[in-house]
């Protein structure tokens, strides 16, 4: 009876568990369902077929979301829980893109208000800047796309001013039309604004502003010459920016027997060459791809580069006849829309430089900028920096170039009541006659916030003038622009020429009077370096004695420099040295003649003996003059110096004292040594480089010797 109820018990307890098993769903597919019904929801919701909840707003916090598992979690709760963080973090990244669209305008890059939402994930057109040595045809490369020709319009033929073009995307569709349906790349992209930047190293700063705003950039090599000097600065800028870019290859219609293909692609035309131009094409691909090699980087022939990551494609190019144009402009899409989608989508936070500023007919003194994101209407109260202060004015008239025309050109222009970016626009105002080009231009939408970009303008200027140093002797310069006069006050910085005063604007006659009163502190300094400015014939009256240079092309200025400088420190040491008496100590040999003119034998035991040496021994405590050496010979030829231990014979004519003589008042046990003073200490310092450690050391002795006295203090 015992087991028969144990037996039952056991059975009934079985039978109610399973019941209670078969009556409760499944953990797993409760979470499933309600996860589908939620899917239905937001589905039902985006159709407009449910009415909107009211979602309380979650706390703002930073949401770290994990990367999407390749793998399902078996954990369904697990799941939901990262459903609901992702949900979490784009609401709050929805009210954050909320929060900045509802503020207003804070020193120029803030939201404008009549801004459409869903324009923030529109790509904009990309912003290209063309670098690379002066003369590689980096201008003539952009003429021959858009059939202009600004550069013959150029002072010798390179860019002083940073010039902008926009291509639009059906010109750009069009010029790829062929060679695209080779490779069938997508082009999403609206357009492609190109920046033809100046060649000249010196124009550093410039570039350097322009590799900022840069999206992607081409480097223009001449395939004749290589990389040169400026082609090495623009790497070192594109490296430091980490701005991706491609080499064009230019002038490849230089290579000898070379037969063009008026705008066909490269690898057709280069298939058409005979077998010895192909030969000398790889053998100069070679040369260059060893030179890019050595500063480590890659590079390759586009069309047989697998890996545009890591290797820089390279697209050869003739500006003449047009050939690789087409590959350059698609290669540019094609970069741009694999590696730098992010970088060109567009953003509402105004972000524009002037780049000239420049007096248009009938339009008064406008400004080129390059508007890289943002908007700007007609109407819009703007701020830019001047030679005089801010200035604050309101937008006149919004104008673009004709489409495949730089904003250099003259011609007839396009009126807008709304430019967005990326555009190079000419901007017509009132006011504008002392606007600083190379300076940031700024939107206000609220007067509260210009004493703000007061301040920043002016900390701008501070950090752009902080070599200048008005309380020391150093020169005067004068630019059109402040990207050149940044560009002048680099060279001077790094030839270590020191800038008392910089100015922007034409050349005024306060300038000439600083100029001056520096002549008087260092003649050397009193010298204007003017780049692009306007001299008046006032100005130029009163310039008596004030060296002036001018110039149009930056590096001519820079040339002139350099050889007034060299010319002026060469003048300088000849003066000094006249002064200057080298340390050298002589040991007597022979005697030739024993009365005036002295002639001996002497060896020169240390530093080296120059005519003109004034020459003495030392007696009980004081120096007695011998006499100046007025010959050396060595062999009975004529020497303008006698080298440390060398054996010469020296003439030596007594000025002052008549009757020294060899044997009277000194003989070979005595050590002949120069006649120093202060100043001629002073002098020799000038030529340091020709003293050796030995004659720095004799010039000390004799200094204690001769009891020189200390230099004055400065």
């Amino acid at each position: 009876l015992f087991l028969l109820f144990m037996t039952l018990l056991s059975l009934s307890s079985f039978l109610f568990f399973f019941f209670l098993m078969i009556r409760r769903p499944p953990r797993s597919t409760l979470s499933s369902s309600s996860a589908a019904s939620d899917v239905y929801k937001r589905q039902m919701k985006a159709r407009g077929e449910l009415p909107e909840k009211k979602v309380k707003k979650p706390e703002p916090k930073v949401v770290v979301v994990e990367e999407e598992s390749s793998e399902l979690d078996d954990d369904w709760e697990a799941e939901a829980d990262k459903l609901e963080a992702v949900e979490t973090a784009e609401v709050v990244k929805a009210e954050a893109a909320a929060a900045l669209d509802s503020r207003q305008v804070h020193r120029g890059r803030a939201t404008h208000k009549h801004y459409d939402d869903e324009n923030k994930e529109k790509l904009r057109s990309p912003i290209c800047c063309v670098m690379g040595h002066v003369d590689t045809g980096k201008t003539s490369l952009l003429d021959r796309i858009r059939r202009t020709n600004v550069q013959k319009g150029e002072e010798g033929g390179i860019t002083q001013q940073i010039g902008a073009t926009f291509f639009p995307k059906e010109n750009l569709v069009a010029a790829t039309a062929e060679l695209n349906l080779k490779y069938k790349y997508e082009q999403n992209l609206p357009g492609l604004l190109v920046i033809d930047t100046p060649g000249h190293e010196s124009f550093a700063n410039l570039r350097t502003r322009g590799s900022s705003i840069c999206d992607v950039a081409v480097l223009v090599v001449d395939i004749m010459h290589g990389l040169e000097k400026q082609t090495l600065e623009s790497i070192r800028m594109l490296r430091s920016q980490k701005c991706p870019f491609i080499i064009a290859l230019n002038k490849v219609d230089r290579l000898y027997g070379w037969k063009p293909m008026e705008n066909k692609d490269f690898a057709t035309t280069l298939a058409s060459q005979a077998d010895h131009v192909k030969q000398e094409f790889r053998t100069k691909m070679a040369e260059n791809r060893t030179a890019f090699a050595e500063l480590g980087l890659n590079c390759e022939l586009y069309y047989e580069n697998s890996d545009m990551k890591s290797t820089i494609s390279v697209v050869p190019t003739s500006a003449h006849s047009g050939e690789g144009i087409s590959d350059l402009l698609l290669l540019m899409m094609e970069l741009v829309q694999r590696f730098r989608e992010g970088k060109v989508t567009y953003k509402n936070e105004l972000q524009c430089t002037v780049l000239e500023v420049k007096p248009i007919e009938g339009h008064g003194t406008t400004l080129d900028v390059v508007l890289v994101n943002g908007e700007l209407y007609e109407g819009d109260t703007i701020v830019v920096p001047g030679l005089n202060g801010p200035i604050k004015t309101q937008i006149r008239a919004l104008l673009t170039p004709q489409p495949m025309k730089e904003s250099r050109v003259k011609g007839e222009f396009v009126h807008h009541k709304m430019i967005r970016a990326a555009m190079g626009v000419k901007i017509a105002a009132n006011d504008l006659e002392h606007a600083i080009a190379g300076t940031s231009l700024y939107v206000l939408h609220d007067d509260s916030d210009y004493d703000a970009l007061v301040k920043d303008m002016g900390a701008e200027m501070s950090s752009i003038l902080k070599d200048v140093d008005k309380s020391k002797p150093g020169v005067i310069v004068q630019s059109s622009t402040l990207g050149s006069l940044e560009a002048l006050l680099a060279f001077l910085k790094d030839m270590k020429i020191p800038v008392s005063s910089a100015n922007i604007g034409p050349l005024q006659k306060s300038h000439l009077n600083h100029a001056k009163a520096m002549r008087e502190k260092d003649p050397k300094y009193a010298v204007v370096l003017a780049f692009d400015v306007t001299i008046s014939e006032d100005v130029k009256k009163i310039a008596d004695g004030i060296t002036i240079f001018n110039a149009k092309i930056i590096y001519h200025l820079f040339d002139k420099f350099t050889e007034y400088n060299e010319n002026y420190e060469k003048e300088r040491l000849e003066r000094l040295r006249k002064d200057a008496v080298f340390p050298v100590l002589l040991s007597i040999s022979d005697v030739v003649h024993a009365s005036d003119p002295i002639i001996i034998s002497v060896k020169v035991a240390k530093g080296n003996l120059h005519l003109g040496t004034p020459l003495g021994v030392l007696k009980e405590g004081s120096m007695r003059r011998i006499g100046k050496v007025v010959g050396i010979q060595k062999d009975g030829k004529d020497q303008q110096l006698g080298k440390t231990f060398g054996d010469y014979t020296v003439k030596i004519v007594n000025e002052s004292n008549l009757g020294t003589s060899f044997g009277r008042h000194f003989d070979k046990e005595d050590e002949l040594i120069p006649i120093i003073t202060r100043p001629s200490v002073e002098a020799v310092k000038n030529f340091k480089k020709e003293l050796d450690q030995d004659s720095i050391n004799l010039l000390a002795q004799l200094i204690k010797l001769q009891n020189i006295p200390p230099a004055p203090r400065r």
